[in-house]
């Protein structure tokens, strides 16, 4: 029997130098302290992807989901840790503004 099972390829083998959505959220629980900041979730099933997707947003829910709420320990490893990723994003070669047309 074949497995069918997709798995997520992790945080560092990402497209887009791991700026997307599922980064993004695999970040958030690393600033919250709901994962250690060596998981990369590769090779984690969807449905473990949602169930840390709750969990993050249950605690964004907490603090009215702005940054500017968090408590400061928390506020300054999310800082840190959004800034490490957009340097290494942009060291691969992501350009945030690549996907924008202009009128």
């Amino acid at each position: 029997m074949k497995n069918d099972t997709k798995r997520y390829v992790g945080i560092n083998n990402e497209i887009n130098a791991g700026m997307t959505d599922t980064a993004k959220i695999i970040r958030d629980a690393w600033a919250f302290g709901i994962l250690a900041e060596s998981e990369t979730c590769e090779n984690w099933t969807m449905q473990g992807l949602q169930d840390l997707w709750d969990k993050v947003n249950a605690r964004w829910g907490e603090y009215g989901f702005k940054v500017q709420n968090l408590p400061d320990d928390i506020r300054e490893r999310f800082d840190r840790i959004q800034e490490d990723a957009v340097k290494q994003a942009r060291l691969s070669g992501w350009d945030p503004d690549r996907d924008i047309q202009e009128d």
